[in-house]
């Protein structure tokens, strides 16, 4: 489905949106919920020097980009221990440079689901959840998106099987999780190396098993992933092609303030190129300059695996103060499957809540972001390579740094506002191109 608005039309629709919709209610059990939320993000960056440039290179002159997006979760009990939720899904955007390209970790978390500047109407999750209690005593499960009010075991058995995110499920953190409402780079909202199987707007079909004993949890999955890389068809394969992941996450308490820890490995099997094999191609005599992903495609003749590691910290200093720390290595000898073009990432950060200056439900939070490529894929840049999201046609390496640091401001219940600055060293691990200053604005409602 598709159909048209100007700028002025959406922020109006955000406007009427918030006047006409109801709260959804919550009480201690909930049998079916109802929930929304709309996002809109403008982001724009300055004008930045670099010498040279491919089709693959974010523009060196200023620019601007938006996302917006309208969401219902609808959800509903149909048997005992069983939840049921549809969530359909409007978005509309369009990236700097008009594609989304020369970053490693893109500035916006939303915009792999817009697809351009007519708003597209899709079925974004449809699944279904079953809970098997194991006794341990209870404790209460608040009202959210995606989520229904009531009690459940501490020890218990979860399963999850239909169309949804990977990221629904595993590697959450109080901190850094949600662009919609925290930090907005991608880097900030999951491992950046962490290349989970997904379609292109990052969602699938497949399960996750959660085990809850005592203070760990256990959970495994499968997904499936897109038909080639980083597209949106689905491979249905799941026997040959799919994304497996194993978390275990232990909770604590550290001078008195609660915390997590979360180890996350991943394992992918698809059919995708090697970058050994793309620069051995690309080095063959009388091989044109690329100006496209040709040496990927031509060497993506076989089945290969790739998988990776990473560790998750959330620690609250205080009631008001919160810190995360993400840290992953994947392997990097294939081409991305269906995230972004990281093999290694570090991002750690604060978040501070508006209590301590008598605004609760205001924030105010900085992180910094590096993000490394592994030695197959620098020698294949170098070597003029062009892969999906990047590739400047040559290659001055260097890690990509990133700091983000924003401030969410609460307009009335449900409502906020936030501003946002990200400062971007070595755009695309390319010491000859940037830095590049991104300043946002974020319109956000939750209903």
């Amino acid at each position: 489905m598709h159909f048209s608005l100007s700028h002025s039309q959406t922020l109006g629709f955000l406007l009427a949106f918030c006047a006409c919709t109801g709260w959804a209610q919550t009480s201690d059990t909930e049998d079916e919920s109802a929930r929304y939320q709309i996002t809109y993000n403008t982001q724009r960056h300055l004008a930045f020097n670099a010498p040279y440039a491919s089709p693959n290179s974010i523009s060196s002159q200023a620019e601007h980009m938006y996302t917006f997006s309208a969401t219902a979760h609808w959800g509903f009990r149909p048997w005992q221990g069983g939840e049921l939720y549809f969530n359909p899904e409007i978005t509309q955007g369009v990236p700097f440079t008009g594609s989304l390209v020369g970053l490693g970790g893109f500035t916006n978390g939303e915009i792999t689901r817009a697809g351009g500047s007519n708003p597209k109407l899709y079925r974004q999750r449809l699944f279904v959840r079953q809970t098997w209690n194991q006794g341990g005593g209870q404790e209460s499960v608040d009202s959210d998106f995606n989520q229904m009010a009531g009690w459940v075991d501490k020890n218990r058995w979860v399963l999850t099987v239909g169309n949804f995110s990977t990221l629904d499920v595993f590697d959450d953190n109080a901190y850094a999780k949600d662009p919609r409402t925290q930090f907005m780079n991608w880097g900030n909202w999951t491992y950046a190396a962490y290349d989970y199987a997904a379609d292109a707007r990052g969602f699938g079909w497949g399960f996750a098993a959660e085990w809850y004993q005592d203070d760990w949890v256990l959970r495994f999955g499968r997904m499936t992933g897109p038909t080639s890389p980083n597209a949106q068809p689905t491979d249905f394969a799941l026997a040959r092609h799919y994304g497996d992941q194993v978390e275990l996450e232990r909770s604590h308490v550290v001078f008195n303030q609660p915390g997590k820890l979360r180890v996350l490995a991943w394992r992918n099997r698809a059919e995708l190129a090697s970058f050994n094999d793309a620069t051995q191609w690309l080095q063959r005599p009388g091989t044109p300059v690329q100006t496209g992903p040709d040496a990927l495609i031509a060497v993506r003749n076989g089945e290969k695996t790739k998988y990776g590691l990473g560790f998750n910290v959330e620690q609250a200093i205080n009631p008001s103060v919160g810190f995360f720390l993400r840290a992953m290595k994947a392997d990097g000898r294939t081409e991305t499957h269906a995230f972004t073009e990281v093999d290694g990432s570090l991002s750690t950060g604060l978040v501070v809540k508006g209590g301590l200056w008598g605004r609760a439900d205001d924030a105010v939070g900085v992180a910094l972001m590096r993000n490394t490529l592994s030695t197959d894929r620098q020698q294949f840049l170098k070597a003029g390579g062009i892969s999906y999201f990047i590739g400047d046609g040559q290659l001055n390496y260097r890690p990509e740094q990133i700091l983000e640091t924003f401030y969410s401001y609460q307009v009335a219940r449900g409502t906020w506002v936030t501003a946002d600055f990200q400062h971007i060293q070595n755009p695309a691990y390319n010491a000859d191109r940037g830095p590049i200053k991104v300043y946002a604005a974020r319109f956000h409602a939750e209903f």
